[in-house]
């Protein structure tokens, strides 16, 4: 196991995930859920990026899970991360 995955390596986990999981490429936002953790990590704590990724699967999941309820759930997660004061 690597602890640096070069880009091609990320596409080809998500393309097996895909596989697995019976998903299209949208159901899969790469990039958003990247940036999700990014300001996650810059605005809470870095160990809250991947548990803020679980919680947007979560919350988007319930409400429906498209697509439009994934950005919905990480848009409500960064904003909440980019306000929060510890």
């Amino acid at each position: 196991m690597s602890e640096h995955l070069p880009p091609e390596a990320l596409d080809r986990w998500a393309d097996a995930l895909r596989e697995r999981f019976g998903l299209a490429a949208e159901d899969v936002p790469i990039s958003l859920i990247l940036d999700l953790a990014r300001d996650v990590a810059n605005g809470v704590a870095r160990p809250a990026a991947p548990f803020s990724a679980f919680v947007a699967g979560l919350v988007a999941g319930r409400a429906g899970g498209s697509p439009e309820d994934v950005r919905a759930a990480v848009d409500a997660i960064v904003i909440l991360a980019r306000e929060w004061e510890a």
